[in-house]
């Protein structure tokens, strides 16, 4: 078994999951079997109980788990199905050891970081390394060199590599390479100091991956290498580039596919077939038509928020030969439109309107209302989760004349609770990892937009949701335009809903974004961005 750590340094954010993701694309096109890993150093047993605006996306695995959002970068890159196992905190590591602890399990031992929290650690990197179905395990630390609460992680990294042989262990440490642009210089030192931290802690690492906004130079590679005590070869560029697709093709041409595997001492490694990654990228860039979309969210501000739904949109628009351009629109600016006859100074030439998930009251009626234009003006429609809730009380409000209509999450006290907590919800108390979440099942009706996007009647979709479609307005509402299109066949729930009498209109409970791929986009995605397309060419003709 083979293991890779890859960490990083001087800021956050460098991408050391794209790096991570990237590097597992590759050695998997050279035939090696891999599974990646995310360490998260934050207390919290997982990000499900976070808020968006610090965290980003909670990425939902088919087992339930709520994950880092790098998780969604492994499995888009990667033939990984992750689980729960995939991602560690280190809330769960103190809550591991502490139940050992008032279990007996330490045979009255004092608890302490070394070795209990640091064994409990490399137990979780063991966990994932079977040799059945592995070959390397690539493991992702969280956070930056030099946090105080990423210290047990990178301990627990410098003992492993004293237990195992030391060529089936690689230190990868993503770092930044600056320019200064008052000097005109880039600037070598940042880099030095973060590989400093490092070896203090007594790592050293085998590659550089030198974030950068610009060429780095050989004075500058020469440079880190004499200073980092690595090889001039193992100072690879990271540099910016138009979408994350391209960092695979970048990092190839530099060369660390194949210094991971001479490093790591693999023999008779086939040569990877990039043709139709490579082909996937051409397209991204050289599409034939343009579309908008306006993704109407309450956490627009923070992108990472929506991070899969802005990756089903790369998919979905290369399978449509299309380019999609998101117009963040803050659901809340909505609410505070004078009259529903402004919203099309929000929603101006857009071919699409997406409505994703969210919890809590705050920006719901400016979702309620930006439903509402979709519908009666024949704009395409998308809803995830909440934008289904919202769907179906913006439907009974205007369409089944109940004026109080709400979901019971923003009104407890409505008259008709169209969206109500689930039954097996309502005896449950605690927040995290309490929803119903990962894969259900879901039967589809023929003859409808979702049937004709799947192409098959039964498919598996991942959840994240307390709330359900109140099916005692199932009759009224189906007199009324609305098509029951998807349903739970374990316990009649209703997982999609359609319009009849409009061009394209689907909402869904599930979160379809979690499972595109980018040369598998999800059906719901590809056949949304079909959709909008029609309406712009309609458009152009009618003008």
């Amino acid at each position: 078994m083979k293991y890779i750590f890859v960490t990083g340094g001087v800021v956050s954010s460098l991408g050391k999951g794209i790096g991570a993701a990237s590097l597992g694309f590759l050695l998997e096109s050279h035939g090696l079997r891999i599974a990646c890993q995310k360490f998260d150093p934050y207390i919290n047993v997982d990000p499900g109980t976070m808020s968006p605006f610090q965290h980003g996306e909670v990425y939902v695995t088919g087992d339930g788990a709520e994950t880092d959002l790098d998780l969604g970068h492994y499995e888009r890159f990667t033939h990984s199905d992750l689980t729960r196992d995939n991602n560690t905190t280190t809330g769960q590591i103190y809550e591991t050891v502490i139940r050992k602890e008032r279990e007996g399990k330490y045979l009255g031992e004092t608890i302490q970081v070394i070795p209990h929290i640091t064994d409990e650690i490399k137990k979780r990197i063991r966990w994932l390394g079977d040799p059945e179905r592995v070959d390397v395990v690539i493991t992702e630390i969280g956070g930056t060199v030099g946090d105080i609460e990423g210290l047990p992680f990178l301990e627990a990294i410098r003992q492993f590599w004293l237990e195992e042989n030391r060529e089936d262990v690689l230190s990868i440490h993503v770092t930044m390479v600056p320019y200064v642009k008052a000097a005109n210089e880039i600037k070598t030192k940042p880099t030095q100091h973060s590989v400093q931290k490092l070896r203090e802690i007594g790592i050293q690492p085998d590659i550089l991956l030198c974030r950068c906004d610009r060429p780095i130079g050989k004075e500058a590679r020469s440079k880190i290498a004499l200073f980092c005590n690595v090889q001039y070869e193992e100072v690879i560029e990271a540099p910016d580039v138009s979408t994350i697709y391209k960092a695979p093709l970048i990092f190839h041409e530099g060369k660390l596919d194949s210094l991971v595997i001479q490093k790591l001492k693999f023999s008779e490694i086939k040569k990877p077939n990039l043709t139709k990654w490579r082909r996937f990228v051409e397209k991204i860039e050289n599409p034939s038509y343009e579309i908008n979309i306006a993704v109407i969210g309450k956490y627009v501000e923070h992108r990472d928020a929506y991070k899969s739904i802005a990756e089903s949109f790369v998919h979905a628009g290369v399978a449509n030969d299309t380019r999609v351009h998101i117009q963040w629109v803050d659901s809340e600016k909505l609410k505070s439109s004078p009259a529903f006859s402004q919203l099309p100074e929000y929603l101006s030439d857009v071919d699409g309107i997406l409505v994703p998930g969210g919890f809590g009251e705050r920006g719901t009626q400016g979702k309620i209302e930006a439903i509402r234009f979709a519908r009666e003006q024949g704009i395409p429609y998308l809803g995830i989760c909440l934008g289904l809730q919202m769907a179906v009380v913006e439907f009974a409000r205007h369409v089944c004349q109940l004026p109080d209509a709400n979901s019971s999450e923003m009104n407890a006290e409505s008259s008709d609770k169209v969206v109500d907590l689930m039954a097996d919800q309502k005896k449950i108390f605690g927040m995290g990892g309490t929803m119903r979440l990962g894969n259900y099942p879901c039967l589809i009706c023929p003859d409808t937009k979702s049937w004709t996007a799947y192409r098959r009647e039964n498919i598996v979709e991942r959840h994240r949701h307390r709330y359900e479609f109140n099916n005692k307005y199932k009759d009224l509402m189906e007199s009324q335009g609305m098509i029951f299109a998807g349903i739970c066949p374990s316990n009649n729930l209703v997982e999609i809903i359609e319009l009849r009498d409009h061009p394209w209109f689907v909402a869904v409970q599930f979160h379809p974004e979690f499972n595109s791929r980018p040369n598998e986009p999800q059906p719901l995605f590809r056949g949304f961005v079909a959709a909008a397309l029609v309406h712009r060419q309609d458009q152009k003709y009618v003008s």
